[in-house]
């Protein structure tokens, strides 16, 4: 047990019901919840989407045994939260980071997040829509196999299947899809926002004729080599999402798929849609999204044009690739992968920042490093560790997988 006023305590993280959840015990999040959210009730029919640890103003995590939430506890203890202070507005107790668990059953929206100018303009424009005025850079780390689309395709796989895909040519005007396919180095960043704009703004009783077109040929496996790769997900995504714009995008974003321990960067203007798996997910404190498909939420497909940096790379370059120290890290955060094998003690030097972990598999102990305090963790316990604090991981019979986020005081 840990004593009062303890750098070292359980948090109760906070449940988030999305419609793309996975349902019932098939989810992660339902999974973790069991042992971490109390009074949690599984309902078999329930999408359990998403699992928030942090101090976000929408759902802050609380305080195991009071009725705290994680926020005004930290608001009355600053000193745990360490040098972040001088790095990041922690006013009122705020973390510079939210570490989520998500489960995805069918796929989330084509979307992108701001970055900081641009969400701190559409907060003052619409603060009901944008709820807060931060950036929201983010990792994401498989933990079951992962399917998602990240960033735009290299400009000659764009206009390749252009070339062999009809109905995706006729969505928008011809006019901008020669501009594209003729434009220079040069212009080409130019030239695929206005043949992308071309897409996402094309008139609906197009669209839906088209994709209709489209959805029959696949059915009927008429196919040229090229299409293959994407035919599956084309008719997975109409099933989901009928008739919907968003769809096209399988022909202009890259495809990803991850391995368990494998991750993706995305970066403020890069445009992405998770479309199946468990991750674990570390973004900065926000939860801004401005939609354009593959969503019954309101789009906002003119913001999102504006906001999108038309980078064009292979899958590869959103990739991080685990330094040796486990660490995936990001603009403004790094997560701790750990993997602690069974009955091994760990132990984890002290990091200038708070820090949140949670368990995803197996069990064991978190201990001071004097050893005088102890919490016992299983599967979806969530732990705040203070600033400047060293921790033992003591792994039980089964090891223990753990995930641990911290705040980037320096460069």
């Amino acid at each position: 047990m840990m004593s009062a006023l303890s750098p070292i305590f359980l948090i109760e993280p906070t449940i988030q019901q999305y419609d793309w959840g996975k349902t019932g015990n098939s989810s992660k999040v339902a999974q973790l919840a069991a042992s971490a959210v109390p009074g949690f009730t599984l309902n078999e029919s329930t999408p359990y989407a998403e699992l928030w640890m942090g101090t976000h103003v929408k759902s802050p995590s609380g305080v195991a045994g009071s009725k705290k939430t994680l926020r005004d506890f930290l608001a009355e203890h600053p000193e745990l939260m360490g040098d972040v202070s001088s790095v990041f507005d922690t006013t009122g107790g705020n973390l510079p980071f939210l570490l989520k668990v998500l489960s995805i059953r069918k796929a989330l929206s084509i979307q992108v997040h701001p970055d900081k100018k641009t969400a701190e303009k559409l907060h003052a424009q619409q603060p009901t829509v944008y709820t807060d005025p931060n950036h929201k850079p983010e990792i994401a780390i498989a933990l079951t196999p992962f399917r998602g689309l990240c960033g735009f395709l290299p400009t000659l796989e764009i206009k390749a299947y252009l070339a062999v895909v009809p109905e995706f040519r006729a969505v928008a005007p011809e006019e901008l899809v020669r501009r594209f396919q003729d434009a220079s180095e040069q212009d080409s960043k130019v030239a695929l926002r206005d043949f992308f704009t071309g897409i996402m703004t094309a008139d609906p009783d197009r669209v839906k004729g088209q994709l209709s077109e489209l959805v029959d040929r696949y059915r009927e496996d008429c196919v040229v080599p090229f299409e293959r790769d994407v035919k599956d997900l084309v008719l997975a995504l109409n099933s989901q999402h009928p008739g919907d714009v968003g769809i096209f995008c399988a022909f202009m974003l890259n495809l990803v798929d991850l391995r368990p321990g494998e991750a993706i960067f995305l970066g403020a203007g890069e445009p992405h849609a998770y479309v199946s798996g468990d991750i674990i997910e570390c973004m900065a404190n926000s939860d801004n999204v401005i939609r354009a498909g593959l969503t019954p939420k309101p789009k906002d497909v003119p913001n999102l044009i504006e906001s999108l940096t038309y980078r064009t790379a292979q899958a590869a370059d959103h990739m991080i690739k685990p330094t040796l120290f486990r660490e995936v890290r990001a603009l403004s955060f790094t997560v701790l992968s750990v993997k602690i094998p069974k009955n091994i003690c760990e132990r984890h030097g002290s990091v200038a920042s708070a820090s949140i972990a949670i368990v995803t598999k197996g069990s064991g102990l978190i201990m001071s490093e004097d050893g005088s305090d102890s919490l016992a963790l299983s599967p979806g316990s969530a732990v705040f560790i203070g600033a400047n604090v060293s921790v033992l991981f003591r792994a039980g019979r089964e090891g223990m997988s753990i995930y641990r986020a911290y705040a980037a005081t320096s460069s």
